[in-house]
């Protein structure tokens, strides 16, 4: 007989992956910057794209970093406990992000922070994702159009080598970054998405 999940773990690394996922490091960063709230700047998302808007090319790689390390952090100490509790941490920790209980539930997009579980569950594949990004970013010139290909591959990238429930999760998280990413996809689909380097108060 299997062994039977331990549902109280499972529940307390949910809890503190998600409380974890939702500090706010862009919000933090440009408020400590004394550049005010971010939420008000360009399409006042908390992630590393808006940040950039700014013009601080530094705070916005620390957003990036920050965002990403969160969730590599989370799954890294779920991992002594199981598989479960490093898919959890995974899941719960971009939840954070995207619905940070500090923010009224309106946080991130969740991309940094995806790669950074993909990174601390399967390092090729997260470095995979991070390749594709930066190739379809270079010959399209699209942020958000890069983001999505690199997440939308990663599961199924996982799926290829058998690693099922890393894929399971990972095509859930990516259904839920594209749903985050839905205006991007409709302005991609009519063709006024910005591309990489144009107006800081472009809205993406």
């Amino acid at each position: 007989m299997a062994d039977q999940p331990n549902y109280a773990l499972l529940v307390t690394v949910a809890a503190l992956a998600y409380l974890v996922g939702s500090i706010p490091f862009g919000l933090l960063l440009t408020r400590w910057a004394g550049l005010g709230d971010i939420r008000a700047i360009g399409s006042g998302n908390i992630g590393a794209t808006n940040v950039l808007r700014t013009g601080k090319k530094g705070l916005a790689a620390a957003t990036l970093l920050l965002d990403g390390g969160k969730g590599a952090v989370c799954v890294l100490l779920a991992w002594p406990y199981g598989l479960a509790a490093a898919l959890t941490a995974a899941g719960f920790a971009v939840l954070g992000h995207i619905f940070p209980i500090w923010l009224r539930f309106k946080g991130g997009k969740g991309v940094a922070t995806v790669l950074g579980v993909w990174l601390a569950l399967a390092w090729p594949i997260g470095l995979a994702a991070c390749g594709v990004w930066l190739v379809v970013a270079q010959i399209f010139k699209y942020s958000s159009l890069a983001a999505l290909v690199a997440i939308g591959t990663m599961p199924v990238i996982a799926g290829l080598f058998g690693m099922t429930g890393a894929a399971g999760v990972g095509a859930l998280l990516a259904i839920l970054v594209f749903i985050r990413h839905s205006a991007n996809i409709r302005r991609l689909l009519e063709g006024t998405e910005p591309k990489i380097g144009a107006s800081k108060s472009a809205k993406i």
